[in-house]
């Protein structure tokens, strides 16, 4: 069905399919909006058929950019359907607290760990046996 098609019906509720459980500080976070058709179809919305407002941040497009400064636990956001602002959602999203690591493991020291780990596993698993 051409997304023409799609558009031509009513929207009759939008949704947040988020990827994620929690945002980052600094960065592009991508919000996602769905929009339930009259048919039961889900289509993916814009920032063209959705405003976009939240408690902190601003928005370019449906990326919401927080603040590196920001030291609160989460973030109110606010979608609605520009054609029908009744049409309404929100949500509160946490903050990631755990910092990213400085550097990713090579593969070398994510196999080493992996194997201390599974032999750790074997030997417990060895002496619960007994």
């Amino acid at each position: 069905m051409a997304s023409s098609q799609l558009f031509s019906q009513k929207v009759d509720s939008i949704a947040f399919h988020l990827y994620t459980d929690s945002l980052k500080k600094g960065v592009h976070n991508y919000i996602n909006v769905d929009g339930k058709l009259g048919k039961g179809n889900w289509m993916p919305m814009s920032a063209k058929e959705i405003s976009f407002t939240s408690s902190v941040g601003h928005f370019e497009g449906c990326d919401l950019v927080i603040p590196a400064t920001y030291t609160g636990e989460n973030v109110v956001v606010n979608a609605s359907l520009k054609s029908n602002p009744a049409i309404y959602i929100k949500t509160t999203i946490c903050m990631k607290i755990i910092p990213d690591p400085d550097r990713l493991p090579t593969l070398e020291e994510f196999d080493k760990k992996k194997t201390k780990s599974d032999s750790a596993s074997k030997k417990i698993k060895s002496s619960k046996n007994k």
